[in-house]
This record gives structure tokens, C-alpha cells and sequence, in this order.
């Protein structure tokens, strides 16, 4: 039997105050009485805007931090044969300023933490390293243990003293408390050149070269990995942001050769990829940095550029009669 809500749908609620974004959904209307305000709410897609740029262009770099706060550090300089990077910069939203420089010239590394509390690991020097380094806000401080198994290639999540390193040239996951790495579980897909996201309890691993391009995504429990839904677009040299249940992947390789770099970005929920807008130049080998709904895509390709990324949402409006 169809009922009176059916036929006329439901009532406009009045409201002190407007929702929140966390319980807004599309189409929904309400009246704000405190302006005697009508209001509604519509879906809005992800978009990528410019910012700064770095002061070398680069690639297979890290980077951690927010999108007001970012950290940028290492990777192989381009275009050319290039040569590992030793250096650090900071971006504060607008524009990048010099950080100090790493102890360990390389690429192909990973990284965890903030701007003032940076974490930098394995990569490539003049040869395969397992170096970890501590950044201060300022400078970069060695640690002498270094990574349980030296690695390039690799992803990073977590805090500067909870850190989660895994994948690269070797399977292994590791797990960081600001002064040693332990053994963890390895990923179920042996893969490098992937992307890594959220915390070393919570942790995310997408993307990634494994014995072809790959969209494979694990996620870590802080015991062991379990697989989730694919990317949409498989793809390497792949950059990430967010957390377990809310990321962003962004940017890669979708073929070789030759090699074609994309600019596809997608969302993860904790459960499926859902694609957003892509960036506004297609790059791969490049940093992430920040959350889902403030992202930070940083140098690659041999590009200087920086996109800032503002995520998929619900946006609050006034109804009017014009």
C-alpha cells in the first residue's frame, strides 16, 4: 500500500543550524530558522587546481604532510640521466621553501609523517638502501639501524613513531616505532613502485608493478593484509593520500613501453574505488601527499608543477527565487 510519505515525499525540517557534512546528502533540504535561510545540498565532483612549484623538477620522490604543510624530499633529478636528490623542500599551501638537506642522496624511497615530523626510508643510492632518516622541521637526522631489508621502490604510511613501510624490490611490510623496524606480514601481492596510505594499524597499499601493471589494494590491520576491490585504472609509479577508509590515488604508468603516464584519480571508502576528476596533467612518478579531501600531487614526469586536489562532496546552498 503506498504511503502518505510515498505520495508526498518527505517534510523540509527546520534546523538551528545546518547539517554537517558527515550527515548531508544529496538532494536534501532544510530550513534554517536561525537566518530564516531555505536551503538545499548537491553532490559535487573532485577538483584539481595549481599550485607552486617545486624548485627541481623530479621524479620518484617523497613526500608526506598536508596540503598546507607538505614535505618534498629526494628523488632523481630530470630531465637527463639525472642523479639521486639530497633535497628537502616544504610547502605551505602557496609556495615551496628549502627544508635541509637528506644525509643519503636517493630515490625510489618512501616516507611517513608531517612537515616538522618527517619520516624518509629505503630507495636507491648507489645502490639498494635500507637508510632511515628523521626530519625535525629543519634537519634530517640518521638513523643507524635502518630498514630490516633494504628496499627501493616501496610505499610508506603512518607517523614518524609509527611507521609502516612495505612493498618495493622485496614483499616484506615493516613496522616502525621511532627508533627501531620490526617484521610484519608480507603483502599478498609482491609488487613496487606502489602507493601507500592511512596508518600502521590501518594502513592501505594500492597500485604498483607487480609482473604487469597492477590496480591490486591490500589493506593492513596492523597483523596481516587483506585484499580489497581493484583500481579502476592498474597502474605504477602511483601517488596516494588519505587513510584506510578515505583515499585518493592519483596520477602513474599505465603502460610501458612506451611509457604512458595518466591523470586519472579515484576515491576509496574502505570498500570500492570511485573515479573522480582527473589531474590537469597527466604525471608518474610522483609524490602524494595530504587527506581525500585536500591532496597534494607533487613534481613527476619532469615536471616542477604541484595540483592540489579538493575531493568529491556534499556542498551546503541557499534556494533563492531567482
Amino acid at each position: 500500500m503506498t504511503t502518505f510519505k510515498e505520495i508526498r515525499g518527505k517534510l523540509i525540517r527546520t534546523l538551528d543550524t545546518d547539517p554537517t557534512p558527515a550527515t548531508t546528502y544529496e538532494g536534501q533540504i532544510w530550513y534554517n530558522k536561525t537566518i530564516g535561510v531555505l536551503k538545499s545540498s548537491k553532490f559535487v565532483v573532485g577538483t584539481w587546481a595549481s599550485g607552486g612549484n617545486v624548485s627541481t623538477s623530479k621524479g620518484f620522490l617523497a613526500s608526506t604532510g598536508t596540503q598546507t604543510a607538505g614535505l618534498a624530499f629526494g628523488g632523481l633529478n630530470t630531465p637527463g640521466p639525472g642523479a639521486a636528490s639530497l633535497i628537502t623542500e616544504e610547502y605551505n599551501g602557496t609556495s615551496w621553501g628549502p627544508g635541509g638537506n637528506l644525509n643519503t642522496a636517493r630515490y625510489l624511497l618512501a616516507g611517513a609523517g608531517t612537515q616538522t615530523a618527517g619520516l624518509g626510508f629505503g630507495g636507491y643510492s648507489t645502490t639498494i638502501t635500507g637508510a632511515t632518516e628523521e626530519y625535525n622541521g629543519s634537519s634530517w637526522t640518521s638513523n643507524p639501524t635502518g630498514l630490516g631489508t633494504a628496499r627501493q621502490s616501496l610505499a610508506g604510511a603512518g607517523t614518524q613513531t609509527a611507521a609502516l613501510a612495505f612493498g618495493g624490490s622485496s614483499n616484506a611490510t615493516e613496522e616502525y616505532d621511532g627508533s627501531t623496524w620490526t617484521a610484519g606480514v608480507n603483502l599478498n601481492t609482491s609488487r613496487g613502485t606502489l602507493a601507500g596510505a592511512g596508518t600502521q594499524t590501518a594502513g592501505l597499499g594500492f597500485g604498483g608493478f607487480s609482473t604487469t601493471i597492477t590496480g591490486a589494494t591490500e589493506e593492513y590491520n596492523g597483523t596481516s593484509w587483506t585484499s580489497s576491490e581493484n583500481l579502476n585504472t592498474a597502474r605504477a609509479q602511483i601517488a596516494g593520500a588519505g587513510t584506510q577508509t578515505l583515499a585518493v590515488a592519483f596520477g602513474g604508468l599505465i603502460s610501458s613501453p612506451p611509457a604512458v603516464a595518466t591523470g586519472a584519480t579515484e576515491e576509496y571508502n574502505g570498500t570500492n574505488w570511485v573515479n573522480s576528476t582527473n589531474m590537469t596533467t597527466s604525471r608518474r612518478n610522483l609524490g602524494g601527499a595530504g587527506t581525500q579531501t585536500a591532496g597534494l600531487a607533487v613534481s613527476g614526469s619532469g615536471l616542477v608543477a604541484t595540483e592540489e586536489y579538493t575531493g568529491n562532496g556534499v556542498l551546503t546552498r541557499t534556494l533563492t527565487t531567482s
